[in-house]
């Protein structure tokens, strides 16, 4: 029987390193898991989009108004052209 004390002392403290391993673990994983989403939002913050719709759009209806001024376009054509490009 003196035998299996040294073997049951082992294991408590094999035990205890391992849950202490696992606390210190799970904490330093919780840490930096914080840290990563602190500094997330500065490296990750997505551009604003560019206005680049609406001068094209004022650039083509100018283009139609220019060709129903010449004479080109009927007034039909240029309303029907400009309810296309104006969506």
């Amino acid at each position: 029987m003196m035998r299996r004390r040294p073997i049951a002392r082992m294991a408590v403290r094999t035990t205890a390193v391992v849950g202490t391993a696992a606390v210190v673990g799970g904490h330093m994983a919780n840490k930096q898991a914080a840290q990563a989403q602190a500094q997330q939002p500065e490296e990750a913050e997505p551009a604003p989009a560019p206005v680049a719709a609406a001068p094209d759009t004022v650039e083509q209806l100018t283009q139609l108004a220019a060709l129903k001024d010449s004479g080109a376009l009927t007034e039909a054509e240029f309303e029907a052209g400009k309810a296309k490009i104006l969506g």
